[in-house]
C-alpha cells in the first residue's frame, strides 16, 4: 500500500470517532476562527511566525482568531474534516488529497514579496563536496524526503525522478522522511544524508536563518512551477462567514508569514488551479478516489 495512502488511513482511523460524534453543528454560531497550519517548522515557532497573519485577520474580521498546528499534513486535513478548524493552510498536494476525504475548497493563495508570484519550485539539494552533480549520481546514496503528503518535499520530486527513469524505492541506498523542510536542510548541511528535497522558498528561508550555507550547496534537480499553497475553508461554513473570511484575507497587505517571509498580498484562487497536482498524481499512479 502506498505510504501516502497509509498516512491518510492512519489519520482517518485516529480521528473518525471525533468526526462521527460531531464537533458541533457546521452552521452553529462561530465566535472564534480557528486556522490550521502545516508544520514546516516546530509548532511554537510556527505559531509565533504566524502572529502577524492572525493579528491582521482578527482586525479585518472583528473576531478572535486562533492558530492550530498539527503534527503532520493529514492532521490538518482531519481537523477540517472533524470541524475542529474552519480555515487552513495546506500544501498543494495535501489540498488535492484533502478534497477526497473532506469537504474543503481553496479560495486564496499568498503572493510573496521576494518572488512576486503565486507559484514555487521543488528542489533536490546536495553539498558540492558530495561529488553529486546529476540525478544519476544519487544511486546508492542516502536521501531524504519531507512528508509523504508534501507537494514539494515528496510528491513532485518523486514524479520528477520517475520521469527521469529512476525508481526511488530501488535507486537509493536509504530513504527517510524527516517531517519538515528545515530538517532536510539541516540533514544535508550536517551530512546526515547525501541529498534531500526542499521547496525553493523554504530553502531561501533556511539560508537566511543560517541553517545551510548556499556557497556549499548544489541543486541537482528543480521542478517546473507549482501553484502556491492554498488557504482553504470548509464548504459547510455559512456563506456570510465565507464572504467575510475571503475579504479579510484579500485585504491583508505587507505582512511577514512563517517560511513564506514577506507577503505582498493574498489573491483569489479556486479548485481548478490545482489540476496540475492531479496530473502529477497520474504520473505517480495515485488513485485519489481510493485514498479515503
Amino acid at each position: 500500500m502506498d505510504t501516502t495512502r497509509r498516512g491518510f488511513l492512519r489519520s482517518t482511523a485516529l480521528l473518525a470517532a471525533a468526526a462521527a460524534a460531531g464537533a458541533g453543528p457546521a452552521a452553529a454560531q462561530i465566535s472564534v476562527l480557528r486556522v490550521g497550519l502545516i508544520p514546516s517548522e516546530d509548532s511554537r515557532a510556527m505559531l509565533e511566525a504566524s502572529g502577524q497573519l492572525m493579528a491582521a485577520l482578527e482586525k479585518n474580521l472583528g473576531m478572535k482568531v486562533q492558530g492550530f498546528v498539527a503534527t503532520d499534513y493529514n492532521g490538518v486535513i482531519e481537523a477540517l474534516r472533524a470541524n475542529h478548524v474552519e480555515v487552513a493552510y495546506l500544501g498543494p498536494f495535501s489540498y488535492v488529497l484533502g478534497t477526497t476525504v473532506a469537504p474543503i475548497e481553496a479560495f486564496c493563495t499568498a503572493e510573496t514579496a521576494k518572488a512576486g508570484r503565486t507559484y514555487y519550485h521543488s528542489q533536490i539539494i546536495t553539498l558540492k563536496d558530495s561529488g553529486i552533480r546529476k540525478l544519476e549520481d544519487l544511486k546508492g546514496r542516502t536521501f531524504a524526503f519531507v512528508d509523504p503528503s508534501s507537494t514539494s518535499g515528496h510528491l513532485f520530486p518523486k514524479a520528477g525522478l520517475l520521469q527521469a527513469g529512476i525508481d526511488p524505492d530501488k535507486f537509493f541506498g536509504r530513504v527517510l522522511f524527516t517531517g519538515s523542510h528545515d530538517a532536510n536542510a539541516l540533514a544535508v548541511a550536517n551530512k546526515r544524508v547525501d541529498a534531500a528535497t526542499i521547496a525553493d522558498r523554504i530553502y531561501d528561508a533556511a539560508v537566511a536563518k543560517k541553517l545551510i550555507d548556499p556557497d556549499k550547496v548544489h541543486v541537482v534537480w528543480r521542478s517546473g512551477p507549482i501553484p502556491e499553497s492554498p488557504t482553504v475553508w470548509r464548504r459547510n461554513l455559512p456563506e456570510e462567514l465565507k464572504a467575510r473570511v475571503r475579504r479579510a484575507f484579500l485585504d491583508i497587505r505587507d505582512i511577514t508569514w512563517a517560511d513564506q517571509g514577506k507577503l505582498n498580498r493574498f489573491v483569489e484562487t479556486n479548485d481548478a488551479a490545482y489540476d496540475v497536482i492531479r496530473q502529477t498524481a497520474k504520473v505517480l499512479n495515485l488513485d485519489l478516489t481510493k485514498m479515503k
